[in-house]
């Protein structure tokens, strides 16, 4: 019995333009009580696998977070199985804007402490009292209300390629920072103001939303299913589009397109760029924005030193790397020293002060 991904990425690719089939990339998540997380994954696990479904699950006791793509005629069976699971019949599933039949290229489904790693002790609040969830027209309508604060719960590189006109984009690496960095900022406007929360799929607004309840903000709004169910209904209802740049996404096609603009830049070279790359050498892989000269010029690494290592014999960079941990710029998300063209921060005053100017 098959448990994990036998498969490389490259013999995976292979099969699946072998195949010839269109496939799904999609999104979910639930919050539910999984008394066994180990055996619910190993079930799923066999399932998914005879139908082919590729991606990045997690599972916890506190529920499951999705991301994944599967052929898009199996779509009816993939449905049919997660409506034989109490927690998960009927659920939205969040359908990418822009397919890609490789966005995965195998299937990991992982037991993690937590479906999002929030670094909140969910015992201290009720996870269960959150904030009340908006569809895209009463979102337009909300962010537009004086008394409205809007808040971009994602991390500063999925924000630097687009995000809602006058949302607060936090300044920060991981979805942990942000709580208390909001909630400290925003202290004097718990009872006057309404906290609007938005992310990209929905999941982490779930949380945060009663977490910012528990710490005593009175007017909590999320937007329903995020960024992807909003582009949805905006396209489907014909409303005015409020978000600007792409949509980070954290698959092979690391971005959708939700408007033309682009309001990023390179970060080697500082011109109009919103494309995300991994540096090519093995020992960094710093994720990091490059336009199309710099990438061509710099063999698609961040720094001339990479440059120099990636066009090596590859058995010479394996013995560069011996011994070597993975380089801290990993987790850095762009913000590199030697990458002289950064985001510009957006303080939560500054926002607060112009929107009431």
């Amino acid at each position: 019995m098959q448990l994990y991904n036998k498969l490389s990425a490259k013999e995976r690719a292979e099969l699946i333009d072998k195949a010839g089939k269109n496939r799904l990339t999609l999104s979910f998540y639930q919050y539910a009580k999984i008394t066994n997380p180990q055996e619910f994954r190993d079930q799923l696990f066999i399932t998914w696998n005879e139908l082919d479904v590729l991606g990045r699950i997690y599972v916890a006791h506190e529920g499951i977070n999705g991301q994944l793509s599967l052929p898009a005629d199996r779509f009816n069976a993939f449905k049919s199985h997660l409506d034989t699971i109490d927690f998960l019949k009927g659920i939205r599933l969040n359908i990418a804007i822009e397919q890609n039949n490789k966005s995965f290229l195998k299937l990991k489904v992982k037991v993690r402490d937590k479906i999002v790693a929030d670094g909140l002790n969910d015992d201290t609040f009720d996870v269960t009292n959150k904030g009340v969830h908006v569809d895209a027209n009463t979102f337009n309508e909300l962010i537009e209300d004086s008394k409205t604060v809007l808040v971009d719960m994602r991390n500063h590189y999925e924000s630097e390629i687009g995000h809602f006109k006058n949302a607060i984009t936090p300044d920060v690496d991981t979805f942990r920072e942000s709580l208390d960095i909001i909630e400290d900022d925003l202290k004097t406007h718990k009872e006057d103001k309404n906290l609007v929360m938005y992310c990209t799929g929905g999941i982490r607004c779930e949380k945060a939303s009663a977490y910012f309840k528990h710490k005593g903000f009175k007017n909590v709004y999320q937007l329903e299913g995020g960024i992807i169910e909003y582009t949805r209904q905006v396209n489907e209802n014909n409303l005015e589009n409020k978000f600007v740049g792409k949509n980070f996404v954290f698959d092979e096609r690391r971005a959708e397109k939700i408007s033309d603009d682009v309001i990023a830049c390179c970060h080697q070279c500082g011109k109009p760029a919103d494309i995300h790359t991994n540096c090519a050498n093995d020992a960094c892989h710093l994720l990091f924005i490059q336009c199309d000269d710099c990438k061509k010029e710099m063999n698609n690494c961040c720094s001339t030193n990479c440059k120099e290592i990636h066009a090596l014999p590859y058995e010479e960079q394996k013995e560069l790397r011996k011994g070597q941990g993975n380089s801290n710029d990993i987790f850095k998300k762009g913000r590199a020293d030697h990458l002289p063209y950064k985001k510009d921060l957006r303080n939560i005053f500054e926002v607060l002060k112009n929107k009431e100017a």
